[in-house]
């Protein structure tokens, strides 16, 4: 489970494959005048590709990561390039602009905002100029956050892009690479408010189209949030029989039937986030907990089913390969 330079090319292509690509695109755009009907390109001058604005989003995040890690890549010069075209601070305007219209106040929340902050966090660490270009919008989703958390009474525990723990754990990233620890503080006393009373976990899943597991995102969302001591007296109650292989559907990989149909392949993607999450979870288990090899398999387990799924349909392609990434690198 690590990032080799081949599979680490592999990746590379993939997301260059789609991130320039206009169409397909299924846009989240409320149309507040027929002056409001424009191409994906024209709303977004940036992240117009990849089918869908946050994959596009988290398809640029993913070729910055691998760029840091596997630097001497044949792709780099090429990533590069595609970097120093698209973050321009016009460019970055537009993006942030759109973001005012009355109609965009529910535009990819939340889970689009936690993209562009993790991007961000990911772009910090590139001794380039991208990170302070890109700046001014993540500091706009980071506002929305602010603005929205105080507000949101209750968590949404979907498996989907509306779950609120993969949205804080994305943010924590970015609250810990700007050293923001105020904003950490917020989304840590949010995360209590929602999931701190939380025990036994039932964890009916998986739903026919989840890419997230509710009962392990909630799970990691504690585990960056909390202190560690807090952590290890929450784990153990909201999932107390994970020594005996329980719930028995979080250690078994998701059958997905048709990866032409792009609701049925995101359970490829529930896979790959199962597995990032059964090893960071592992890592924060005591060595002598039975429950930490049993996670450990499941990581491997998870991993072994979604892998060689990354590619060939363009309904998984345009966004798999970062939770593949968020697998092997995470943990």
């Amino acid at each position: 489970m690590s990032l080799a330079r081949h599979t680490a090319s592999r990746f590379a292509r993939i997301a260059l494959g789609h991130l320039t690509r206009e169409y397909p695109n299924k846009l989240d755009h409320v149309m507040g005048g027929a002056d409001d009907v424009r191409s994906p390109r024209a709303l977004h001058p940036i992240f117009y590709g990849s089918f869908d604005w946050h994959s596009c989003v988290h398809g640029f995040w993913l070729l910055a990561t691998l760029l840091r890690l596997r630097p001497e890549m044949a792709e780099a010069e090429q990533i590069i390039a595609l970097f120093d075209d698209a973050f321009t601070d016009d460019k970055v305007a537009v993006e942030t602009a759109y973001l005012a219209r009355p109609e965009s106040r529910g535009f990819e929340r939340p889970y689009g905002w936690a993209w562009s902050l993790m991007l961000q966090a990911e772009l910090l660490r590139h001794d380039r100029p991208w990170a302070r270009t890109h700046a001014p919008l993540a500091a706009a989703f980071a506002d929305r956050f602010r603005a929205f958390l105080p507000l949101a009474d209750y968590p949404v525990r979907a498996g989907t892009h509306y779950n609120t723990a993969f949205a804080l754990v994305l943010a924590s990233e970015y609250a810990d690479m700007t050293g923001d620890e105020a904003f950490r503080e917020i989304l840590r006393s949010r995360a209590l408010v929602w999931y701190g009373q939380d025990a036994a976990c039932q964890a009916w899943e998986p739903s026919g189209d989840d890419f997230l597991s509710p009962a392990l995102i909630e799970a990691e969302a504690m585990r960056r949030l909390l202190p560690r001591e807090r952590f290890e007296l929450w784990f153990p109650r909201f999932l107390p029989d994970l020594a005996r292989g329980q719930p028995a559907t979080l250690f078994t990989p998701a059958r997905v039937s048709d990866r032409s149909d792009g609701k049925i392949a995101h359970l490829d993607g529930l896979n790959l986030s199962r597995a990032w999450c059964w090893r960071t979870l592992a890592i924060a288990l005591p060595e002598t907990d039975p429950a930490k090899p049993r996670a450990i398999n499941a990581a491997l387990n998870h991993l072994a089913a979604a892998i060689p799924h990354v590619s060939g349909d363009y309904m998984g392609e345009h966004w798999l390969a970062t939770y593949a990434l968020l697998a092997l690198e995470n943990g």
